[in-house]
């Protein structure tokens, strides 16, 4: 697939997961669908990201997450997003950036390692010192 194909993928992945539409992000995604939340934290399947992003979704109100940029070459995709919304068990207004990079196999995204600051996010949150 072509590199505007594969950030189109991108775009339909992150509106799906913006509109909180977890059901939908499977489609967009290889059956051996790996997440690293970190450098060395692989998740494997679509199952264990969402099971790691939906918990903190779903703490979260009026949030956004529109992507900012986006930058293809080969089979990756580096997408730059900033995350806004309150964090309602504190009622802290969140604003940080995350940086994904992804990978394709066959049209549908194979690998997706996050790049963010949870010290940052934590102390957003309220949750950390």
């Amino acid at each position: 697939m072509s590199t505007d194909a594969n950030k189109a993928v991108v775009r339909a992945f992150y509106a799906a997961l913006e509109r909180g539409d977890f059901a939908a992000l499977g489609q967009y995604c290889h059956k051996d669908f790996i997440f690293y939340s970190q450098v060395d934290t692989p998740k494997p399947g679509i199952e264990g990201f969402i099971a790691s992003e939906k918990s903190f979704f779903d703490e979260c109100v009026d949030w956004k997450m529109p992507i900012h940029h986006l930058v293809a070459e080969g089979d990756k995709v580096a997408a730059y997003l900033v995350f806004e919304g309150t964090y309602a068990p504190t009622g802290k207004h969140l604003r940080f950036s995350l940086l994904f990079l992804l990978t394709f196999e066959n049209g549908k995204i194979i690998e997706k390692r996050a790049h963010f600051d949870p010290l940052e996010i934590g102390q957003q949150m309220g949750v950390q010192p």
